[in-house]
């Protein structure tokens, strides 16, 4: 599976377990909400930067967050 496509499955799942919204999680993680949309479909390829600013507010680290928690 494309890397791209399993961090956005990653993403949407913790997202979902706690209850966010795509707005809600963006906020949480200071990125546009369009943007995180891409990264849930596997249509951005992130930074790492990027992949630690999504990681934070779930309380993973980013190679939890691309091999799945």
């Amino acid at each position: 599976m494309d890397i791209r496509v399993r961090l956005g499955r990653n993403v949407r799942s913790l997202r979902e377990e706690r209850g966010w919204s795509q707005e809600d999680y963006a906020d949480r993680a200071d990125i546009h909400r369009t943007y995180v949309s891409d990264i849930e479909r596997g249509r951005r390829n992130p930074t790492i930067t990027v992949v630690e600013k999504l990681a934070l507010p779930f309380g993973v680290t980013s190679g939890q967050l691309l091999d799945g928690v």
